[in-house]
């Protein structure tokens, strides 16, 4: 991944994605903002329990970095479910309100407008910014390990080609900062619930061998399931970096509580496509 610094906002992209001049794309650290606490410095959450100002300025922090319009970045409100939402003109039009009524219990955003960014927050939860060059329609997925269970990025790439027909072999594909196999020890009744779901844990996971316990690869999961969706693995980059013990870049709920700060993983298709 490639580091930038803008208006002392440290941030993230994907070479695989950077490459693109008619996207932009960005994953916040938790350094710059405004944030105390648990929510120190940059937290683009706003429903993880901080201050609703200490979150509007640190988005207005992003979107005057980024040139983008306040009202131009959609972000849902995640419940870890599989609901997918497509942002069309007919949404972008409505009132604010109305907005915010169908970004709630979504986790994954979908576009092919240009000038609107569409992102979603995690910290430990698996980002994944995705992006069709051919039909110029891009997505921003939420996946813990409930979402990965229950395939949310198959799905989006499923929607993506029923309603975009994109092909899956042009898609490339941004998998961020999320907590590292070291670091997330599950038990046994996650372990089921992925077999339940017919997934190779067994190509994703791996059991301490002094405790015995599972770990499980929540980058590496889903890109297995971009993968067995036609996505070629060279068109798909990991960033490999663990939220949970790069403790100055990230915010972890694991590492801090669920009363803590999130990371926003954005992307958007510029106005002026070439």
């Amino acid at each position: 991944m490639n580091q930038l610094r803008i208006n002392n906002l440290v941030m993230l992209q994907f070479s695989v994605l950077k490459q693109d001049c008619n996207i932009s794309h960005f994953i916040t650290t938790r350094q710059g903002g405004v944030g105390k606490a648990t929510y120190a410095g940059f937290n683009a959450g706003a429903y993880c329990g901080d201050s609703p100002e200490a979150v509007e300025t640190n988005r207005m922090l992003f979107c005057d970095s980024m040139d983008i319009a306040p009202g131009d970045l959609f972000v849902p409100f995640q419940t870890h479910d599989d609901i997918i939402l497509s942002l069309t003109e007919s949404f972008v039009s409505l009132l604010p309100d109305e907005q915010q009524k169908l970004l709630n219990g979504v986790d994954a955003l979908v576009t092919n407008v240009p000038g609107i960014c569409i992102g979603v927050t995690t910290a430990d939860c698996v980002p994944i910014l995705l992006y069709d060059p051919e039909k110029k329609v891009v997505a921003a997925v939420h996946a813990g390990w409930r979402g990965t269970v229950k395939q949310i990025l198959s799905k989006t790439v499923s929607f993506m080609v029923a309603e975009f027909q994109s092909d899956p072999a042009s898609i490339l594909a941004g998998i961020g900062p999320s907590i590292g196999l070291r670091s997330f020890e599950v038990g046994e009744e996650v372990v089921e619930e992925f077999l339940a779901a017919g997934l190779p844990v067994e190509q994703f996971g791996c059991r301490n061998e002094h405790t015995g316990k599972m770990h499980l690869d929540l980058c590496k999961a889903n890109s297995i399931q971009l993968q067995d969706m036609g996505v070629p693995v060279c068109q798909i980059e990991m960033a490999g970096l663990c939220t949970f013990s790069e403790d100055e870049l990230f915010f972890s709920a694991r590492r801090l509580g669920i009363q803590s700060g999130r990371m926003l993983s954005a992307i958007q298709i510029r106005k002026n496509l070439r």
